[in-house]
């Protein structure tokens, strides 16, 4: 269950992703969470949805990056829907090519605890493999 936003730089991701979780806010009755580089957008996001800042964490790698993930999913079963913004940045990846067996990690894990998790991506949507092209909501 993971959707994509996906765009060069400076296109407007960042913008489309908090527009859905602030209007997620009224739709869901679980908890939301957002999870970013900084505290930057924390004025923009409705005051009930979770910002957790990766950069307060010592994560160093992608796997690492899964496996916090995977403890935000697990330790909140109210959890209803996860947003990452910037997810090369935070995931310690370079390039879409890179974070693909990241993306299916995280769909199989987002799938299996019925949480919805939606991604901005820098990149051209012709850039993920065939099998992720399905999961992009959204390519600017």
């Amino acid at each position: 269950m993971v959707q994509l936003i996906v765009g060069e730089k400076g296109k407007g991701k960042t913008k489309i992703l908090l527009d859905r979780v602030n209007e997620a806010v009224e739709e869901v009755k679980g908890n939301i969470g957002f999870v970013d580089k900084d505290l930057s957008h924390m004025y923009e996001l409705k005051n009930s949805i979770r910002l957790v800042n990766i950069s307060d964490y010592s994560i160093s790698n992608a796997d690492e990056f899964v496996g916090f993930i995977s403890g935000i999913i697990s330790a909140d079963h109210d959890l209803e829907e996860l947003y990452i913004d910037r997810f090369l940045k935070v995931s310690f990846l370079d390039s879409i090519e890179s974070s693909a067996d990241f993306l299916r990690k995280l769909d199989t894990i987002s799938s299996k605890f019925n949480v919805k998790v939606t991604i901005s991506l820098s990149g051209g949507k012709d850039e993920l493999p065939a099998d992720l092209s399905d999961k992009v909501a959204v390519a600017l």
